[in-house]
Formats: structure tokens, C-alpha cells, sequence
């Protein structure tokens, strides 16, 4: 079939690299969402996108050519960008980086955008370091391949785009980048250091200081940004991972926090936080066990009996394995309480009540797969044992929990009793059963109008007085 974007007769990571920056930036400047989808988050206006190929400048009476130039104009403003493509498993260089923002800065550009296989393990954050000083006036921002994938599929089949033909174009788009000779590779590797880093684990003689357990750390976080567009492509929203803003602000700190609980649990985790879920999704690569563990934390309701909680919980897991495990915790109480399998509690949910003295605060579903150990993809590689571990997950457990609500109150009906005034019935709605109204209450007589108060401070009637 005749494909609009074809993949035969690249030759070399140059041609490679020339066609994918081509085919990009040309559906970018074809379908306007695509194209405001990619700039808009940069700082770009709302118009037109406008591509250019390899457009040459001079800087310092050198010859400077970067892959690509983008402007986006609306009335009076414009904003350009400079763009620096890599494919396969070429990575940036920062003396080449810095030429080009150099040339952003002598020219009023507002950005330099790379676009690469390479994630980083902090979102926003550059995986190329380059002199902060250039920063000044032009800001560096990355694009993975993977990213921009996730967002050509969310566009199109989650978003829509209004012309039929434009969403052709962009289906054509998805189609090339898929291809394994686009460059536009996945996450394929956990690097050089894992095996080292694994064996140490598992001997008990990985210590914090050294230098691979960071690079491993810093795999590992960018497996769960790619985990999180992967999910994200296949959900059609917006996942990430869940960093705290200490985290945002010195992705240093994560990283020291990540490597001292490797060394000394000789586990990875991670979070993922997908819109509208009972909450994140917690990932923990246990090397010790081999074991990856994924789980997620449920209130529990807050009224009924013990079993009547727990029934509610398992109703909603019908369709998780037999081997996911509950976790009970309680109120007022620290640490986990009772565990037990889903298909035990699936017969007898008193299993995780115990004797029901205590009020049960929170649920943790959790299941636990191995772990592969081999540091690329494929039949026992630690990555596919990861993405399969959250697709399951997500799955079989996650996209099936709701959060618990109160019942709405119900409205009292009069009791009635054949033959009996309503104003006799014992069980008729009183004065007790709502607010009372002040202005029936005063007009209402007083059984005790101009009696006297004895001298125990009890009312006694005029008629009884009479009597005396």
C-alpha cells in the first residue's frame, strides 16, 4: 500500500534523521492541533505553525544549520523556535546545543526544542546539560519521540481533528513513527550499569555512594515517564508520574532518596497518577525478591459492619486474579492490619475482620508479578516485566475501583394504624423528628395558663387550687 509518509530507502542515521524531522515538522504545519498540541506548552500563541527544514545561519562566521526552525503567529506576536532532531540511539551533544541557542539569542528567538529517544527521569527536566548562563534569555525545552507519538494518538483518536483529511495525515504520521525504521524507538534499555548494579543488590554489597545505583535510579524513573505515556496513549488522558514539588524543583533530592532506599532495601518505586482513579498507582521493583509489586490505597466506607466493608471492596474485584492481595488497616492504629488473597475473601470476607472490635479505615490492593532480570526488552527483561506489571494492573484492578459515597437520606412517611386518629399514634412524627416552628409554638395555649407554682417549683391548675 501507498503510504504518504514512507519508510523504504533509509539508509543511515543521517537520512533517518533528515525524513523523521522532515515528516514532523511538515504535519505540524498540516494539522493546526497537532502542530498547538506540541508549541502551545512552550510558551507559543494560538495561530498559524509554520516549519522550516534545515535552515542555515551564521555565528561567529561559522556555518550553523539546525534540522528545523518553527514560528507560530497571532496578530503582532510571533514565536520561533529553533529545532534539534536525534533518532535511533544518537543522543544530544551539548557543544552543539549551545551553538544553537547561542543563535536563538543573537536573533530573538524564545526557544530551542530538542526532540530524541532519549526520557528523562524528571519531567521538564533536560536530559543534555548545557551552560545555564545561555539560558537567560532563550529557554531549552524536550520533546521524547514517545511524547510526541502519545500526543499524535491522543490528538487524533481522543481529541478529534475537524478536517478528514488532516486526521489522514496525521494517522500517516503515527503509522511512520511506529515503524521500527523511523529512529522513533521506545525505551529498550535499562543501561550498562544494571547488571553491575543488580548482582550488588542481590549479594548485599550495593552501597549509596556508588556511581551506578544513580544511573540505574535515573533508568528507572525514565522507564515509569515512558510506563506513564504508554498508559496514557491507550487510556486517551494525560498520566504522570507523581513527583512532590521539592521533587519538581531539585530532581537532585529524589534521586539522592531513591539511591539510599536502593542500597538499603534494594528496591525502585515510583508512582502514577491517572485523572478520575481511587488513587495512584504505586510501582515497587523489589530486586531482592524478584518481584514487581504494584498497589493501589482505598478508603474504606465509612458505615456498615466490618464484613459489609470488605464485601464491597471484593465485589468490585471480580475481575482480579485470585493471587491479588488485601491489605486491612484500621482506625487508630499504626502499620497493616489483617492480609489475605482475593479469591479466599471472595468466600469469606471475614477473613480481614478478625474478631470486629476494630473500625476498618482503608483497603491496599496489591499484586505482585516476578521480576525480569535481563536489562533489555523482551522473554525476561526487567522493562517488559514493568510495562505488563502496570497494564495489568491498571486492567484487571484499577480502572474497576470506584471510591465509596453515603446513601442519600430518605424521607419519613406518617405512620398510619386503621381506625386510629393520626394524633394518637405513638410513632407519629414529633416535634423531636425536625425543627420546631417558634411562630406555632407561641400561638399554641398553655395547659397550665395562670396556675400557681407550689413550693416544690411544681405547676398546680386554678381548678385544683379551687379544690384545697
Amino acid at each position: 500500500m501507498a503510504r504518504l509518509i514512507p519508510t523504504s530507502g533509509i539508509n543511515g542515521a543521517d537520512e533517518q534523521e533528515r525524513r523523521a524531522t522532515s515528516a514532523l515538522l511538515a504535519v505540524m504545519s498540516a494539522v493546526r492541533e497537532f502542530g498547538r498540541s506540541l508549541t502551545q506548552p512552550f510558551g507559543a500563541p494560538a495561530g498559524p505553525v509554520h516549519t522550516f527544514i534545515e535552515v542555515p545561519f551564521v555565528l561567529d562566521t561559522q556555518k550553523v544549520v539546525p534540522d528545523g526552525l518553527v514560528t507560530v503567529t497571532r496578530g503582532t506576536k510571533t514565536w520561533t523556535a529553533l529545532i534539534e532532531v536525534k533518532t535511533g540511539t544518537n543522543e544530544l551533544k551539548a557543544e552543539q546545543l549551545e551553538a544553537y541557542l547561542d543563535v536563538a539569542r543573537e536573533r530573538g528567538f524564545d526557544a530551542l526544542i530538542t526532540i530524541s529517544n532519549e526520557i528523562p527521569p524528571v519531567p521538564g527536566q533536560h536530559p543534555t546539560k548545557v551552560d545555564k548562563r545561555r539560558l537567560k534569555k532563550v529557554a531549552l525545552h524536550h520533546i521524547p519521540w514517545t511524547k510526541i507519538l502519545y500526543e499524535a494518538v491522543l490528538q487524533k483518536e481522543h481529541r478529534g481533528v475537524a478536517d478528514p483529511d488532516q486526521a489522514w495525515i496525521l494517522g500517516e504520521l503515527i503509522r511512520y513513527l511506529e515503524h521500527p525504521k523511523s529512529g522513533a524507538m521506545a525505551f529498550d534499555d535499562m543501561g550498562s550499569s544494571w547488571v553491575t548494579v543488580r548482582d550488588s543488590i542481590r549479594s548485599g554489597t550495593l552501597r549509596a555512594t556508588d556511581i551506578p545505583a544513580a544511573e540505574v535510579v535515573t533508568r528507572f524513573d525514565a522507564l515509569m515517564n515512558f510506563a506513564a505515556l504508554q498508559l496514557g496513549r491507550k487510556l486517551g488522558t494525560e498520566v504522570v508520574t507523581v513527583l512532590s514539588r521539592k521533587e519538581l524543583a531539585e530532581p537532585q533530592v529524589r534521586l539522592q532518596t531513591q539511591v539510599n532506599l536502593l542500597a538499603d532495601t534494594g528496591t525502585l518505586t515510583a508512582a502514577i497518577r491517572i485523572p478520575d482513579t481511587v488513587g495512584t498507582l504505586n510501582v515497587t521493583a523489589d530486586v531482592r525478591a524478584n518481584q514487581i509489586i504494584c498497589h493501589v490505597d482505598v478508603d474504606a466506607p465509612r458505615e456498615g459492619r466490618g464484613t459489609t466493608r470488605v464485601g464491597w471492596l471484593v465485589r468490585q474485584l471480580k475481575n482480579a486474579p485470585v493471587t491479588a492481595r488485601v491489605d486491612a488497616f484500621y482506625l487508630h492504629a499504626r502499620g497493616t492490619g489483617a492480609s489475605e488473597l482475593v479469591g479466599r475473601l471472595r468466600e469469606d470476607p471475614k477473613l480481614l475482620v478478625g474478631d470486629g472490635s476494630r473500625e476498618l479505615k482503608s483497603f491496599r490492593v496489591a499484586l505482585m508479578v516476578p521480576m525480569g532480570a535481563k536489562r533489555g526488552v523482551g522473554k525476561g527483561a526487567f522493562i517488559d516485566s514493568v510495562l505488563q506489571a502496570v497494564a495489568v494492573f491498571y486492567e484487571e484492578i484499577v480502572q474497576h475501583l470506584k471510591a465509596w459515597s453515603p446513601t442519600p437520606p430518605k424521607v419519613r412517611s406518617e405512620p398510619t394504624e386503621p381506625g386510629v386518629p393520626a394524633s394518637l399514634i405513638s410513632s407519629a412524627l414529633s416535634s423531636q423528628d425536625g425543627v420546631a416552628d417558634p411562630v406555632e409554638d407561641a400561638l399554641r395555649p398553655d395547659p397550665l395558663a395562670g396556675s400557681h407554682v407550689d413550693e416544690d417549683g411544681v405547676g398546680v391548675a386554678p381548678e385544683v387550687l379551687e379544690g384545697i
